[in-house]
């Protein structure tokens, strides 16, 4: 396993993030242990949750995690913990303050829970899921800072931020001699370039780590989009291929040439951005965690990322240059 630093930090994460959606849903508790055990034996330390992720029971996600901690060898030492507020965890103590959203109220008390079903006094880097333009950043800075200041927390981050979100948040944080956002988790793939417009660049600006979710684009980029086991996959699903076709058959073909898989050519060029922290992998098994690993050690010929931006085009340059001039 390879390692960076997370955006501007000191702290070094592995290059491939490990995501546990699944965990909970289409991957019960025991193949949640084996995924786990074999990342960590792979050397990836970097781990990231989100307090409403479990299906219909919001927290399972973190549940499973927490029983896995409490196994005990270290596990969780050796774990950068990485979990989100911002959602409905359909708690009926949190009465009209249950609905999304980020107040203070609201994220110490889930704070709290996430701690209690992850079977752990602190986390690494807390992030907020999504903004919420309705608070201002005098509350949600105040009561992050006092989470770092307990040792509770130590670094925040953002998910689904814009651009301007993050200079804002930067803007206000340095007001506070804070050291503001470390990493912005978004959405961003070889199918979904736009964030190479606005936020892409201003992370990079203020040394925010960029941690890439739908890496895969929901599996568009995996080896078995084209050839689908039967009744594995939705209309929608299908028509979404379907609609993409002429593309992802130009880029399993170019894959074959290098001899490598469609997944993990589209982790490799996501490695390749030097925005990039690490693309989160969501393995429903063991064997997709060991397969994905791969991606760390490939190297892409200037030629083929040439090749790669000809298949799926990009905006080419950030804005304004993209479409002013």
């Amino acid at each position: 396993m390879k390692y960076v630093n997370l955006g501007r930090t000191g702290l070094k994460v592995s290059q491939l993030c490990l995501g546990t959606m699944n965990f909970g849903q289409s991957t019960d508790e025991k193949e949640a242990f084996r995924i786990m055990d074999a990342a960590l034996d792979a050397g990836v330390n970097f781990f990231d949750t989100a307090n409403g992720y479990g299906g219909e029971k919001r927290g399972h996600t973190e549940e499973i995690i927490g029983k896995w901690f409490a196994k005990g060898g270290n596990r969780r030492e050796r774990v950068v913990l990485a979990t989100k507020v911002y959602g409905d965890m359909q708690d009926p103590n949190d009465g009209p303050n249950s609905e999304s959203g980020l107040s203070a109220y609201k994220i110490r008390r889930h704070l709290e829970g996430s701690l209690r079903r992850l079977k752990t006094d602190h986390i690494e880097l807390y992030q907020m899921h999504h903004v919420d333009l309705s608070v201002s950043w005098d509350e949600l800075w105040e009561v992050f800072q006092s989470f770092v200041q307990k040792g509770t927390v130590d670094y925040i981050g953002s998910s689904n931020f814009a651009g301007w979100h993050l200079t804002l948040a930067q803007a206000e944080a340095k007001a506070r001699n804070l050291l503001g956002l470390v990493s912005e988790q978004h959405k961003y793939s070889l199918l979904c370039r736009e964030p190479e417009l606005e936020v892409l660049p201003a992370a990079k600006h203020h040394g925010i780590g960029v941690v890439a979710w739908s890496p895969l684009a929901g599996g568009l980029l995996g080896e078995n989009a084209l050839n689908p086991q039967k009744g594995s996959r939705s209309a929608q699903e299908t028509n979404a291929i379907e609609a993409r076709r002429p593309q992802l058959e130009r880029f399993a073909a170019l894959c074959s040439d290098l001899g490598e898989t469609q997944s993990n050519v589209a982790l490799a060029w996501l490695l390749a951005n030097p925005a990039m922290t690490a693309p989160i992998i969501g393995p429903r098994t063991q064997e997709q965690l060991v397969n994905s690993l791969r991606a760390v050690e490939i190297v892409l010929a200037e030629a083929t990322m040439v090749e790669l931006s000809n298949i799926f085009p990009g905006p080419g340059k950030p804005a304004p240059e993209a479409y002013a001039w």
